[in-house]
């Protein structure tokens, strides 16, 4: 290690040596779609097949580039990746922005005992530094090292047994407590009563007459019709493999999170950095007593995939579990006493299915506001996570004497209070501001 003043740098760390080897395997499937099933009709197999031979070789070559010129090492509370070819780059992450940890193991990476370290920060449009690929230990160790820096987590891990140095890892993970295990059953069969799910013997039944109508049974239209009918089953599908096995802990550094069967995941999130906890109620669900709950934690993109999203919190489950869980993740929060007052009738001109089920109150610790008609959505926010309140009137809300209070998080959605009266909109604005700031000075 190297000593500059009080700033420690450690060693700097490259991935594992076989990195090149599953990133070129991604390039093999990112070159046959590149060129498509056009470009092998116009040139033909041989050609085609030269084609992505080139390409998997270039790419190839340049993983393992890449590869050599990438590198990680923690100086004192910061996590620096350096990478690049031509242009070297260096990030810098403050810890102290850190808002989760995740490990993640696509299907090659398991086959190959590798994982993928993602971090999630404050401010984040997408996920940061992710590094791919490490060992398993190697990548549990780091995640468990980083909180620790963060200020979250168990004891230090010494720096002579950070991986890399020769020394051996610790000689066990921090214990952690089961809080709820979801069956596979549930997952399979929540899936099944989705929209997505019952339109698509639908959309299956489109394609193949399509096909079998046209004729035609050459390669490309047999791939082409394959292709579609996959693209149809892909995301009832996607999100059962996605949340198997799901398994909800607690552990001392936080929240954690286990899900996956072909690509799975370990995610560990601090407590204090949850912005917001939703609860919701699908119109198909709520037939079994089934709803759906999820984290808003700050530096989590709001633009990405919905499969591949690290806020889970529960994706099936019942009431039961839902108070149990909010208790832990909020505690003192019981999703049966959060105040909630109804909206005035004239909001049905603008909410005409939801207005009975609006509503909104502000209970010891936390915002509450529900919403929505077939789709019905809890969210509850912290005082102490609020960063900004607004009232919002459109033209609509200002001839019927409505607003909406707008609860802004570091997560991004927040809250929002529909079709409240405009006098008890600003009332319950300026208590929302007082309390936020009365929570964010403490107790005293």
């Amino acid at each position: 290690m190297s000593v500059s003043g009080d700033v420690v740098a450690e060693p700097r760390r490259r991935l594992h040596p076989l990195t090149p080897l599953l990133q070129g395997a991604k390039s093999i499937v990112v070159a046959i779609a590149a060129l498509s099933w056009s470009t092998l009709s116009r040139v033909g197999l041989g050609w085609f097949a030269v084609l992505v031979a080139v390409l998997v070789v270039g790419a190839t070559v340049l993983a393992v580039v890449s590869w050599y010129n990438t590198g990680y090492h923690i100086v004192g509370r910061e996590l620096r990746i350096h990478e690049g070819l031509l242009w070297r780059r260096t990030r810098a992450i403050p810890l102290e922005r850190l808002q989760a940890v995740e490990v993640v193991r696509p299907l090659l990476a398991q086959l190959t005992g590798l994982a993928e370290l993602r971090l999630e920060v404050v401010g984040g449009g997408q996920t940061e530094a992710p590094l791919s690929f490490l060992t398993v230990a190697e990548a549990a160790a780091l995640r468990d090292r980083l909180l620790t820096l963060a200020g979250r987590g168990q004891s230090p891990v010494p720096d002579a047994a950070v991986p890399g140095d020769g020394a051996p890892l610790p000689a066990a993970p921090p214990a952690e407590r089961l809080l709820r295990l979801v069956a596979n059953r549930e997952v399979l069969v929540s899936q099944l009563l989705t929209p997505q799910a019952f339109f698509l013997p639908i959309g299956v039944t489109v394609v193949l007459t399509e096909f079998l109508t046209s004729g035609s049974w050459s390669f490309i239209a047999v791939a082409s019709t394959l292709t579609a009918t996959a693209g149809i089953m892909l995301q009832p599908i996607r999100r059962v493999l996605s949340d198997w096995n799901f398994r909800l802990s607690m552990q001392e550094s936080g929240l954690r999170v286990h899900r996956g069967l072909l690509e799975t995941r370990a995610q560990t999130v601090p407590l204090d950095r949850v912005q917001a906890v939703a609860v919701t109620w699908p119109l198909l669900w709520r037939a079994k007593g089934w709803l759906r709950m999820r984290l808003e934690v700050a530096g989590f993109s709001a633009e990405s995939d919905d499969n591949n999203r690290p806020d889970r919190l529960l994706p099936v489950g019942t009431l039961t579990d839902a108070r149990f869980v909010t208790f832990e993740v909020l505690p003192g929060v019981d999703l049966l006493t959060v105040p909630l007052t109804g909206v005035p009738r004239r909001a049905r001109w603008l909410h005409p299915f939801a207005q009975p089920v609006l509503g909104a109150g502000l209970g010891e610790r936390v915002f509450a506001a529900r919403r929505g008609a077939l789709t019905r959505e809890l969210v509850i926010v912290p005082y102490a996570r609020i960063q900004s309140v607004r009232v919002v009137r459109g033209p609509l809300q200002r001839a019927l004497g409505l607003a909406t209070v707008h609860v802004d998080t570091a997560g991004g959605a927040g809250a929002a209070a529909q079709g409240r009266d405009l006098a008890e909109a600003w009332m319950l604005a300026a208590a929302l501001t007082e309390r936020a700031q009365a929570a964010r000075r403490g107790p005293g």
